[in-house]
């Protein structure tokens, strides 16, 4: 079989979270560019929209819903919208989330549920409403969860990130467990230092380039870099796997564990 036949998503509808900037942008333009009519989830309706003529003008398919994840009424009614102007949502990539900058015994109770909220409550309930659209529609169904190195890692000023991220990789291995013999695969991806427009100004300063030497790679992740491993993931090429965290980090985990 030619690879432009395995990795097609020709035919699917596709639903992506955070997809107003950064990853979540990217994911959604990879998938249109391969097949998938694609629902574009997130709280910026501007940026929503202009990825949407974006990705209309290269000639594939897109909706924009506003909607905040980790609003579980919200979430519903983004299916809802979802699956009226595109049909049966048959992909999920969930990459909302948020990080932060606090040493563990300093971060406020409030921003310490703000960060584990939306990278784990909502991407749970997220997968959840997902899963049981699936299960109701009966079709075969991808279900892909943004975690972090730092789910498998630490580093200094990010406890409440980590503690979430270890717990997407967690979540997406007992969501597997349940649904594989369903037709629903659930897996992960475990991004390393990926270039984005939130963290672009501090990764490309002085204090951020040095983190480079803990790179075996040695550079950051760009565009293009991810863009595999979603295809294998949201297509038939990735069939048979299911409860899997693929990390995409340039060997910085494989560094840090010597």
């Amino acid at each position: 079989m030619k690879a432009s036949e395995l990795f097609t998503l020709k035919g699917r509808a596709a639903l992506v979270t955070g997809a107003s900037s950064g990853l979540g942008a990217r994911f959604a333009e990879v998938l249109a560019a391969n097949g998938a009519a694609v629902a574009l989830v997130a709280r910026r309706k501007a940026r929503l929209e202009e990825l949407e003529r974006k990705i209309t003008a290269a000639g594939g398919r897109a909706v924009s819903i506003e909607a905040d994840v980790t609003d579980r009424a919200a979430v519903v009614r983004a299916f809802d919208a979802a699956e009226k102007a595109l049909g049966a949502i048959t992909v999920v990539v969930n990459n909302a989330g948020v990080a932060h900058s606090t040493r563990a015994v300093e971060i406020s109770e409030e921003e310490y549920r703000r960060v584990v909220g939306t990278n784990l409550d909502a991407v749970f309930f997220v997968a959840q409403e997902a899963a049981r659209r699936m299960l109701a529609a009966n079709v075969r169904g991808s279900i892909i969860n943004i975690a972090s190195v730092l789910g498998l890692n630490v580093a200094k000023g990010t406890a409440a990130y980590a503690i979430s991220k270890a717990g997407v990789i967690q979540m997406t291995k007992a969501l597997s467990l349940e649904l594989a013999f369903k037709g629903v695969r659930v897996n992960a991806i475990a991004p390393g230092w990926f270039v984005t427009e939130i963290n672009h100004d501090y990764l490309m300063s002085e204090a951020g380039q040095k983190l480079t030497r803990d790179i075996p790679a040695g550079r950051f992740g760009k565009d293009g870099d991810l863009d595999g491993t979603l295809l294998l993931l949201a297509s038939d090429a990735g069939s048979y796997i299911t409860g899997a965290t693929v990390v995409v980090d340039g060997g910085q985990i494989v560094a840090i564990k010597g």
